[in-house]
Formats: C-alpha cells, structure tokens, sequence
C-alpha cells in the first residue's frame, strides 16, 4: 500500500466527496489491530464463526 500524506489535499483529491463509509474505511485499513486480525481473519480461512466474531469486533457487515 502506498503512504499517502494524509495532511495533503493532493493526495485525496476527492476526499471532499467522501461518504461517512469512505471515511471509515479510509482509517480502519490503516488501524494496525485490523491489519492484525483482517490477517489472521484471511489465514483461518474466513469461516463463518470467526467472520461472525470479525464483523461483530469491527462493526462491519459483509455484502452476500
């Protein structure tokens, strides 16, 4: 991933457009616990019981 200034209106030209949810997103993948557990989500497998368990941990829902 590529490290943006994130003070620098260049970087995110079209941040002034963003939704709450683009907002979100933006700092939840920079959160070092997510990357943390979004990697040990992925290496077990995404199971149903721990997609449970990650989506409850981090608020989020998962398109079907």
């Amino acid at each position: 991933m590529a490290v943006a200034d994130w003070r620098s209106e260049q970087a995110y030209p079209d941040a002034k457009n963003a939704e709450a949810a683009d907002i979100a997103w933006e700092w939840l993948r920079r959160n070092r616990e997510y990357q943390k557990d979004y990697r040990i989500f992925v290496r077990n497998g995404r199971s149903g019981e721990m997609a449970e368990l990650f989506r409850r941990k981090w608020g989020l829902s998962f398109r079907s």
